[in-house]
C-alpha cells in the first residue's frame, strides 16, 4: 500500500492538492481554472476523469475557482460542509445539484477505502477546515489558511506522515511591505495566515509526533520568499536536534506549477 501527495498549485493565485491511496484519488480544492487542474494533473499522469471527488476546505475563491466548471464538465462528487457550500453557491451557481455532497466538521466519512476527517480552522471564512486523509495506516494532513497554531488543529493532523502546511508569510515583510493597513491587519491577525516562524514551531511538535515530510504551502507571492520559508522552518527543526531530509524532508510547495510528489509507503515518505 502506498500513499501519493502533491501539491499541483499553491497560493494565493489558487490551490489544489492531489492525493491518493488504495485505489482512491482525490483533490483537495481546485482554486485555478478547470483547464489548469486537468493540465497540471496530465503532468502527474493522471486524467482528471480518474478523479473520485474533491474535498473543498472553504469558499475562498483561490480554493474553489475550477469548481463549476470541473463538476458541470466530468460530474464529479463535491465534499463540503454546510457554511462551505452557501458560500460556494453565493459565487456559484452551476454546480449540478447531483454533485453536491455535505459533510459534518469534525465527523470522519469514508471516499472508498479513504478515511476523511474534516477539522477546523481559524481563518475568516464561513465555516473552513482542513483535512486528514488516512488509509491503511497511512495518514496526509492538509492544513492552510490557519490563522495561529491552535490545539484544535494542531491535534487533528498530529501523527500525519506528510503535511501540506501553510508557511505564508514574514511578518517583517508584511510590515514593511506596500499593502493597505486593512489588509496587512487581516494577514497577521488570528483568523488570517500563518507566519514562517509559527509553521516552524508547529513542525517541531510534529516532527516529535511522527511527521516525515511537510510541503511548506500557500506561500505569499510579496511577502515571503521559498528560500525564507525553507531555511526558517530548517534551521529550527535542526536547532530541536532533527536531522533535515534524514529524520524529516521539507519541501516547498510551487505556487503556479505541479510540486514534487512525495509517496508514503510503510510509514516511510520517499520523493519521486
Amino acid at each position: 500500500m502506498q500513499m501519493t501527495v502533491c501539491p499541483l498549485f499553491s497560493g494565493s493565485s489558487g490551490n489544489s492538492v492531489y492525493v491518493s491511496c488504495g485505489g482512491i484519488r482525490l483533490l483537495v480544492d481546485a482554486g485555478v481554472s478547470a483547464a489548469r487542474v486537468e493540465a497540471n494533473l496530465r503532468e502527474i499522469g493522471v486524467e482528471m476523469g480518474q478523479i473520485d471527488a474533491i474535498l473543498v476546505t472553504h469558499e475562498h475563491v483561490d480554493h474553489v475557482r475550477g469548481l463549476g466548471v470541473l463538476c458541470r464538465r466530468h460530474g464529479l462528487a463535491v465534499y463540503a460542509n454546510e457554511g462551505t457550500w452557501q458560500g460556494i453557491l453565493q459565487r456559484e451557481a452551476g454546480i449540478p445539484p447531483r454533485c453536491m455532497r455535505t459533510f459534518y466538521t469534525g465527523e470522519d466519512f469514508y471516499i472508498g477505502g479513504m478515511n476523511v476527517h474534516p477539522f477546523p480552522i481559524p481563518h475568516d471564512a464561513a465555516e473552513p477546515v482542513g483535512f486528514v486523509l488516512s488509509c491503511q495506516g497511512l495518514r496526509c494532513g492538509v492544513a492552510t489558511d490557519i490563522g495561529h497554531i491552535e490545539e484544535t488543529w494542531m491535534e487533528a493532523v498530529c501523527g500525519c506522515q506528510v503535511l501540506v502546511l501553510e508557511a505564508n508569510h514574514d511578518v517583517e515583510m508584511v510590515q514593511r511591505g506596500p499593502y493597505p493597513q486593512r489588509l496587512k491587519r487581516r494577514i497577521l491577525s488570528r483568523k488570517g495566515h500563518l507566519c514562517n516562524e509559527d509553521c516552524a514551531r508547529a513542525l517541531t511538535r510534529l516532527a516529535a509526533q511522527g511527521t516525515q515530510a511537510v510541503f511548506l504551502s500557500h506561500l505569499s507571492a510579496d511577502n515571503n520568499l521559498p528560500e525564507l520559508a525553507y531555511n526558517t522552518v530548517c534551521g529550527a527543526l535542526s536547532d530541536a536536534g532533527f536531522a533535515v531530509d534524514s529524520e524529516i524532508r521539507v519541501c516547498v510547495a510551487r505556487r503556479d506549477r505541479v510540486s514534487d510528489m512525495l509517496v508514503l509507503r510503510g510509514g516511510v515518505a520517499d520523493a519521486v
